[in-house]
Parts: C-alpha cells; sequence; structure tokens
C-alpha cells in the first residue's frame, strides 16, 4: 500500500475487526482479518490490541484452546463509541477525498 496508515486509521481497522465477534476474537484471527484491508504484521497489532486495552476500548480474556491459553480481546462500550467516532470521521473524509480525486466538484 503507498498510503501511510497512522495509528487512528489502525485503531479504528481494529475495532471493526474486534466488534463483528460478539464474545470477542483473538490475536491470530484479528491479525488475518486485518490483512484484508491492509498489510499488517503481528509485531505492529500487538501494540494497537494493547494501546486498545489501555485506552479502555477493549477487555481482555483467556480462554484454554486446544490445550493451551489463548487471548481473546472483546470490544467495550468504549470501544464501540470510539468505532462509531472513527466511522463519522472516516465518512466524512474519504467522501472529500473521492471528491478530490473525481475531480467534479470542489470542497
Amino acid at each position: 500500500m503507498v498510503f501511510n496508515t497512522g495509528a487512528a486509521l489502525l485503531d479504528a481497522i481494529v475495532l471493526a475487526v474486534v466488534c463483528k465477534e460478539e464474545d470477542g476474537t483473538y490475536g491470530y484471527k484479528i491479525t488475518q482479518d486485518v490483512r484484508r484491508a491492509i498489510e499488517i504484521s503481528e509485531s505492529t497489532l500487538y501494540p494497537v490490541l494493547r494501546r486498545l486495552q489501555k485506552d479502555g476500548c477493549l477487555e481482555v480474556y483467556d480462554q484454554e484452546c486446544g490445550g493451551r491459553n489463548r487471548r481473546y480481546y472483546k470490544i467495550t462500550a468504549r470501544g464501540g463509541e470510539q468505532l462509531a467516532d472513527y466511522r463519522r470521521e472516516w465518512e466524512d473524509y474519504a467522501s472529500k477525498i473521492s471528491l478530490l480525486f473525481s475531480g467534479e466538484e470542489s470542497i
């Protein structure tokens, strides 16, 4: 991808992925789902998950899976509110950029 992915966009993408699973989802699956939109390494993703947890947007719990513990991430009410804010901002931003690219109308 030629465009730089900033921290806010990464946060928005991760929250959008995690909110799709009511009971939460685990790190590797989050990485795979995020990679459908942007290229990201696990070493980039896990600090994002920790930051979102620290900010109260995600809660974390461990669950046994195949004899091992798997860490799950679940969106909180605060995370849902933050995601709604990100969606509103994205819609405004994307529409303005699309207008610029189309050359049809000035902003």
